[in-house]
């Protein structure tokens, strides 16, 4: 069973929300409360609106190093409730049966709770390098807080060697993970009564062109690969996902917007992939264009985090793994910031409590049990970072 301790510190984030499309900043002050209480000073990397917030902190090295050492990292948005039927109150959690329910439990509050739980032992601890605690927002919209975070890594020169992102895995010590990719494509076309279709430019036709496009890509990576078994979905994946055009059934559409991502094996070229829908989206243009100049397409990339491919032989997986996490050769679909990480030169592995198949449903849960298992994996690598890494630096 997971500790008091712990607990308590994870109820006390559920009951925030943190949905991507709110504030963050309540949920930050908390954590800087909580840190200062142990007398840990943070550093906040905001958004350019000042409305949403990272959070960096070390713990340092006995020697007051605050360079190398491990990275914990977190973020602290959630997913939308919208339209779920859930048995409880999304953010007032509820412990029903072994489970924990809430909003963020599995994805990803129940990790940094424990962080936050294991505070008092970080400062206590004769730590023969340092920990440094990494909590970003807007992570569930395209991992868009993590990119200023790593940035600060480096400005810095902390240079951390390793970093633990701790995603739902079941407590996996996860080392492969897909890139994630979103575009928004705007067609502006030009109106007219449906009638007098010469006189107009179909911005929905256009979009639909596009769609094809799209999906004849997908067909490609799905018949000819590349391929990694290692992976559910074994081929990267294209898809067109919304549309959004036309104002009446009488007039020619004048403006559609269209989005649709793409999740690439570490072997794909991603910047070449790009610019082949790039290219695409030129040539519907100048289509367009032929029937009235006035026409045009914007392209616009919405989202963007590379995916993550971490060697096995990496210090990092065998640290992980010493650390209770369970060895695996597995890769995951979802995207993360692990990649982020891993592309500024941090070893990474995702290993986190509760299962993903929980995120993002309604009654989202995190087994108590797996509560219990994480923070018996930070109450390793504490000790480990202690006097037996000391031993093993020497």
């Amino acid at each position: 069973m997971p500790s008091d301790a712990a607990l308590s510190e994870i109820l006390d984030l559920l009951a925030f929300d943190t949905t991507s499309r709110e504030t963050n900043l309540p949920l930050i002050e908390h954590i800087e409360s909580r840190l200062g209480a142990s007398g840990i000073t943070s550093e906040r990397v905001t958004n350019p609106e000042g409305t949403k917030a990272n959070l960096l902190a070390t713990i340092p090295a006995r020697d007051g190093s605050t360079t190398g050492g491990i990275v914990l990292s977190g973020h602290t948005d959630v997913v939308p409730v919208d339209g779920q039927d859930w048995s409880s109150e999304p953010f007032t959690p509820e412990i029903r049966k072994g489970r924990l329910y809430a909003r963020g439990s599995a994805d990803m509050k129940s990790f940094i709770g424990i962080i936050l739980s294991r505070l008092p032992q970080l400062v206590s601890t004769e730590l023969a390098e340092p920990v440094h605690l990494a909590f970003s927002y807007d992570e569930e919209v395209g991992c868009v807080g993590a990119i200023g975070l790593v940035e600060a890594f480096s400005e810095k020169g902390l240079a951390p060697r390793g970093c633990v992102v701790g995603e739902p895995t079941s407590m996996r010590v996860v080392r492969g993970h897909k890139s994630m990719n979103v575009f928004r494509v705007d067609f502006h076309g030009v109106a007219a009564h449906s009638s007098l279709t010469p006189e107009g430019v179909n911005s929905i036709a256009a979009a639909a062109e596009f769609v094809s496009f799209v999906h004849s890509v997908a067909a490609e990576f799905r018949a000819d690969g590349p391929f990694d078994s290692a992976y559910v979905v074994p081929f990267t994946t294209v898809t067109a996902n919304t549309i959004d055009g036309g104002i009446a059934v009488n007039t020619i559409p004048a403006e559609c917007t269209l989005r649709f991502e793409f999740r690439s094996l570490g072997d794909v070229d991603r910047e070449a992939l790009v610019e082949r829908f790039r290219a695409e989206a030129r040539r519907i243009e100048s289509a367009m264009q032929a029937e009235n100049e006035a026409a045009r397409v914007d392209f616009h990339i919405e989202a963007a985090a590379p995916g993550l491919e971490t060697p096995a032989s990496a210090d990092i997986v065998d640290l992980a793994r010493r650390w209770g996490g369970i060895a695996s050769d597995d890769k995951v679909t979802y995207g993360t910031e692990a990649g982020l990480f891993a592309e500024a030169g941090i070893p990474t592995v995702v290993c986190g409590p509760g299962d993903i198949a929980q995120a993002h449903a309604p009654d989202e849960f995190i087994e108590l049990e797996q509560i219990a298992a994480c923070e018996s994996f930070l109450d390793s690598l504490i000790a480990d970072l202690g006097d037996e890494a000391e031993q093993r630096l020497a």
